[in-house]
């Protein structure tokens, strides 16, 4: 066997096993997020492919897609953006899955970032 050979076998068995060691984040996930106003409860719905994370999330507003949703190995990060009188508002959420559970820093803007922990369900 030549070098190219290895090099392309040991190349692809390092892929595959990224996408193998990827976060179970499939299904629906429930918590509840504390804002000034007293908490509310936050669902969302994952679907990965590879390293791609789509999804949605219910809020006061409805049903809203995820954006820029990424995965690598057990950590994530994607976007809500919502419409607000007008307004558009990004919140960047970024975590670590670690079983059934997710464990999230969202940031809207210059606020100070939260917490959020959600449940797989």
């Amino acid at each position: 066997m030549n070098l190219r050979a290895v090099v392309l076998a040991a190349l692809v068995v390092c892929l595959t096993t990224g996408v193998a060691l990827a976060a179970n984040i499939d299904g629906k996930w429930t918590g509840e997020m504390q804002t000034p106003n007293g908490s509310r409860p936050v669902t969302f719905t994952f679907t990965s492919d590879g390293n791609t994370l789509n999804g949605t999330t219910t809020g006061r507003g409805g049903e809203v897609k995820i954006t820029n949703g990424k995965i690598d190995g057990d950590k994530v990060s994607f976007d809500v953006v919502r419409e607000f009188q007008g307004n558009t508002m990004t919140a960047h959420y970024t975590g670590t899955v670690s079983g059934s559970e997710l464990k999230l820093k969202v940031q809207v803007g210059d606020r100070e970032p939260r917490d959020l922990v959600l449940k797989k369900q």
